[in-house]
C-alpha cells in the first residue's frame, strides 16, 4: 500500500469515525444520584457543541422531576440547545415496533387456555422491557440523529447482564428462527391437532428484523471507543457493592467502564454526630478508590438542597468534569480480566498495591478478600466472582507489576 493510498483510507476512517454515536450509560443502585449525573453530564456535553440525547427507561419519570419539566414524555422533547430527553416507556415500545411478534407470543399461549389478557403479561418475559429501552440506542446510532447519547439504566444491581443480552438473544435467536423456518411447513399441518397456531411470513420477518437489530445493538454496546459505562455510588457498603459487582459484570462481557462517581459525600463537621458520619464516609471514599482501581473517581459534597433544574444540574456537571468534555473517553482498560485455562479460570485483576506491600487472599464463597498492609494503613478490597468459578477451588495467586493474578482450577 501506497503512502497515499494510506492516507486515503486514513481519512475515510477518520470521517467513519466522526459519524459514530457515543453512548455513556450510567448504572448503580437506586437512590445514588445516577439519574442527576445522567442529566448533569448531557448538559456538560452538549455545552461542548455536541448535539445530545438523555434517555431513561425508569417508570418514575425520573427526568420530568430531574429537569423539573412536565414536557419531558414518551417523545423527544428539547431541553437547551443541543439537549434533548425521552424518557423511554418500553411496553409502549414493543407494541409500537414488534406487536407482531407479542400477539404472536400471546396467541401461543392463548391457544393453551390461558386468558388473553394474561397471555399478552406471559408473553411479555423477564428482560424484554430492558431489552426494548436499549433498543432505542440502536435506533438513534442508525439515524445518526444525534452525537452523544446519555443512557440513565434503570436502577438494577444485575442492569449490566442486559447490556450482553442483545448478543444471547440474537445468537440463539437466530438458530430457533432457523428451525422455525424449517419446520413452519409441518406447523401449518400439524397447527389443527395441536391448536398452537403456526408462525405467519409477518412473524418471522419481524423476528428476523429483531434479531438482527440486536446484533447491531451488541456491536455498539461492546465498541469500547466509543461506549462507556460509569458506575454510581454513596459512600457507604452497599452501593459500592453493588457498583464493583457492575464493574465485574461489565469487564466478564467486554464493556469498558471509564470512570466511577461517588456521590453525597458529607463534608467535615464540629457536630459529634455529624463527625462520625463525615468520618465515616471518608473511610469508604478511600476503600472505593481501592476498589475502582484504577478508574478514575469523581468525588461530590452533598448539596445543600435538592439537586434538581437546570441551575442545579448544571452546578453539579462543573464540579463532576469542570472545563473537561465528559463525552471523552477516560479510561480504557480491564480492571478484571477473564481467560479459561483448560478446565480452569484465570482472573487478572489490576491492584492499587506492589510485591513490596504484605497482602493476603481469602476466598469466601462468591467473593475474594484481599487485605493489604501498607505503610498508612491496612486495605481491604473485595472482588465479586463470576459464577463460572462455583465449585472451583483457588489454585494460586501471583502479583507481578500491579497486577494479580488468580487461578481458579475445578475440584478434583
Amino acid at each position: 500500500m501506497t503512502t497515499d493510498q494510506r492516507s486515503k483510507l486514513f481519512y475515510w476512517l477518520s470521517s467513519f469515525v466522526l459519524t459514530v454515536v457515543r453512548l455513556i450509560i450510567y448504572t448503580g443502585k437506586g437512590g445514588t444520584g445516577k439519574t442527576v449525573t445522567a442529566c448533569a453530564t448531557a448538559i456538560k456535553i452538549a455545552e461542548h457543541g455536541h448535539n445530545t440525547l438523555v434517555i431513561s427507561a425508569d417508570p418514575a419519570h425520573t427526568l420530568s422531576d430531574a429537569f423539573m419539566m412536565s414536557s419531558i414524555g414518551h417523545e423527544l422533547a428539547p431541553v437547551q440547545e443541543n439537549l434533548t430527553a425521552l424518557q423511554i416507556d418500553p411496553v409502549t415500545e414493543m407494541s409500537r415496533q414488534y406487536d407482531t411478534i407479542l400477539s404472536y407470543m400471546a396467541a401461543i399461549f392463548s391457544a393453551k387456555g390461558i386468558d388473553e389478557t394474561l397471555a399478552y403479561e406471559i408473553a411479555m418475559l423477564p428482560g424484554m422491557t430492558q431489552l426494548f429501552s436499549l433498543l432505542k440506542i440502536e435506533e438513534v446510532d442508525r439515524t445518526k440523529t444525534f452525537d452523544s447519547v446519555v443512557l440513565d439504566m434503570p436502577a438494577s444491581g444485575e442492569a449490566l447482564r442486559y447490556l450482553y443480552f442483545p448478543k444471547l438473544v440474537g445468537s440463539i435467536g437466530r438458530k430457533l428462527t432457523g428451525l422455525a423456518g424449517l419446520f413452519s411447513g409441518f406447523a401449518k399441518i400439524l397447527q389443527p391437532l395441536a391448536k398452537i397456531p403456526a408462525p405467519s411470513k409477518d412473524v418471522i420477518q419481524s423476528e428476523m428484523e429483531l434479531l438482527d437489530r440486536l446484533d447491531l445493538l451488541a456491536d455498539i454496546i461492546k465498541n469500547n471507543d466509543t461506549t462507556s459505562v460509569r458506575l454510581v455510588a454513596n459512600p457507604d457498603t452497599f452501593s459500592i457493592e453493588n457498583a464493583k459487582r457492575a464493574m465485574m459484570s461489565a469487564s466478564l462481557y467486554g464493556i469498558n467502564v471509564d470512570m466511577a462517581v461517588i456521590n453525597k459525600i458529607m463534608a467535615a463537621s464540629s457536630d459529634e454526630y455529624y463527625a462520625k458520619w463525615a468520618s465515616f464516609q471518608k473511610s469508604k471514599v478511600e476503600e472505593a478508590k481501592a476498589n475502582f482501581y484504577p478508574l478514575p473517581i469523581k468525588e461530590v459534597q452533598l448539596y445543600g438542597s435538592e439537586l434538581r433544574g437546570l441551575e442545579m444540574l448544571r452546578r453539579h456537571g462543573e464540579v463532576l468534569f469542570g472545563s473537561e468534555d465528559p463525552s471523552k473517553v477516560f479510561y480504557r482498560g480491564k480492571p478484571y480480566s477473564f481467560v479459561s485455562k483448560g478446565t480452569g479460570i484465570s482472573m487478572t485483576v489490576q491492584v492499587p498495591f506492589t510485591e513490596r506491600d504484605d497482602f493476603q487472599i481469602e476466598r469466601y464463597g462468591d467473593q475474594l478478600t484481599i487485605s493489604v498492609q501498607t505503610q498508612a494503613a491496612t486495605i481491604v478490597n473485595i472482588i465479586p466472582l463470576p459464577i463460572a468459578t462455583a465449585g472451583m477451588k483457588m489454585a494460586h495467586a501471583k502479583l507481578m507489576d500491579h497486577q494479580l493474578n488468580v487461578l481458579f482450577e475445578k475440584s478434583s
